[in-house]
């Protein structure tokens, strides 16, 4: 059936399609991400409709020292009915004649839990007066300095790092805006109500600039309207096949009962999901590009009554991680953890069982498991992906807002992240790691031994157990496990 997407005035910036959006790539087939898109650069104008311009990133690169100020005071309780009367008038002018009065109405209640609305609409405009509105707006709420030109990014930055609460009504706001873009969006805000059953914090979830992926398991073609499109039961080949993929580039590798495959870094990278069959279990792997993530989940491992997921991308992030979702029950995942958060498999209390991912050299990969399966070439539909799909696009740090940062160590720097059996997060600085084991040395903490694998590192508890690892971002794997020990080399 056909989704029927409202139009707003043209001073917002849905285009339904992107050139550059979290979670998605710039490629040879950019049809993918963006529909009428006519190269596969990478300009500073599409940077800067992030929503994070370039030459503003720099607080996200070297030890993040930012000063967001104190959080401002909130009030407490039931929101004010006049304020809820000029918050709907705001959401009805969206739809007509959006005048910057109509802001300063809602923010002259001074109520700062309306702040994370006002970020909601910086998402999708263009700067202008509207936008000056609402960064003034903010101001006013907050007492937090915005810049104009980063509007969306600064804003949003400073409630994250404040993490002040929302007004109670907020979600069905929220919900009423974003699915003005992507009606596909619908069944993930229907627990959203007050008082309903969700696990999702619905103040960080944000629009990754592309739409949902909900074409039918298989579907070999494109997205009609620009989405993140999975790709289903590639066609792999024997190491030897692989030949194509240089022996430097990366893969990101999976054993599962004895059966190894690779699954080459630029094809993930374009479309950042995989459903497939390994080691005779059922998997989806999904690959977060801007938290540096590739993580394995066996499918299979809902109970017998449920219908195996088919994990898709939704076009959402939650802090700069993407939001996965089920095709088939349309439930949305905590993509880091693999909980359900909404639907049939949030009331079923789903959470996916992971398994190790190495990421490793497919030179070192293919030395260390000879007898192990790559992606073909060109993904068993024909198509061609190139070298470097994102063109450097994470080179200098998150180019979505993240917050505060952990200030050990740079945003993009890479960690080897385990969970060990009792809970207990424990992260490994990727270089510290390869540096010790180059000297001979041994990588443990908190009950937790790193061993090599490839080019790569797998993880054991202190029996030899395996402990399920993947490498992502110290940004995004602090987020998670702000309290994880951190092995310091």
């Amino acid at each position: 059936m056909a989704r029927t997407r409202l139009v707003l005035p043209l001073t917002w910036i849905v285009f339904l399609v992107m050139l550059v959006a979290a979670c998605s790539s710039s490629t040879g087939d950019l049809d993918d991400v963006g529909a009428g898109a006519e190269s596969d650069d990478v300009s500073d104008d599409t940077v800067s409709d992030t929503g994070r311009d370039a030459a503003e990133t720099t607080e996200s690169f070297g030890p993040l020292v930012v000063d967001f100020g104190p959080a401002p005071e909130v009030p407490s309780g039931a929101t004010d009915p006049a304020l809820l009367a000029d918050l709907d008038l705001l959401l009805a002018a969206l739809d007509g004649d959006f005048h910057p009065s109509t802001i300063d109405a809602v923010a002259s209640h001074g109520d700062a839990r309306v702040a994370w609305f006002f970020a909601d609409l910086l998402r999708f405009l263009r700067p202008g007066p509207q936008a000056s509105a609402l960064t003034d707006g903010f101001t006013k709420l907050t007492g937090a300095k915005i810049d104009d030109n980063n509007a969306w990014g600064e804003t949003t930055d400073h409630l994250l790092a404040w993490d002040i609460p929302a007004f109670d009504e907020y979600v069905s706001y929220k919900a009423a805006l974003f699915t003005r873009i992507e009606p596909g969006w619908i069944p993930f805000f229907e627990d959203a109500g007050v008082g309903q059953a969700s696990a999702i914090d619905w103040r960080i979830l944000s629009w990754g600039g592309v739409l949902i992926d909900d074409r039918s398991l298989g579907d070999p073609d494109p997205c009609d309207e620009g989405c993140i499109p999975a790709l289903d039961d590639p066609k792999t080949t024997d190491a030897a096949g692989g030949d194509w993929y240089d022996e430097e580039a990366i893969v990101f590798g999976v054993v599962i009962n004895g059966d190894a495959r690779a699954y080459p870094k630029n094809i993930m990278e374009v479309h950042e999901m995989v459903n497939d069959s390994l080691g005779g279990r059922r998997i989806g792997i999904p690959y977060c590009t801007l938290c540096g993530s590739a993580q394995a989940y066996l499918t299979d491992s809902v109970a017998a009554d449920l219908d195996v997921p088919v994990l898709r991308t939704s076009g959402l992030l939650s802090r700069s991680n993407k939001v996965m979702y089920d095709l088939n029950t349309q439930s949305v995942f905590d993509t880091f953890t693999g909980q359900a958060v909404t639907g049939p498999l949030f009331d079923a209390g789903v959470v996916l069982e992971q398994v190790t991912v190495v990421t490793s050299t497919w030179g070192d990969w293919k030395a260390a498991h000879p007898e192990t399966t790559i992606v073909d070439q060109f993904g068993g539909i024909g198509r061609t992906y190139p070298v470097d799909p994102l063109h450097g696009r994470d080179d200098d740090g998150p180019i979505f807002p993240v917050g505060d940062v952990d200030s050990r160590y740079v945003a993009h720097t890479p960690v080897i992240g385990v969970v060990t059996d009792d809970g207990a997060a424990v992260g490994f600085v990727v270089e510290k790691a390869t540096e010790a084991f180059a000297a001979g040395g041994q990588v443990e903490a908190g009950g937790v031994t790193l061993i090599q694998d490839g080019g790569g590192f797998r993880a054991t508890d202190v029996d030899g157990n395996e402990l399920v690892a993947h490498q992502a971002f110290w940004f995004a794997w602090t987020q998670f496990h702000p309290a994880g020990t951190i092995w310091e080399g």
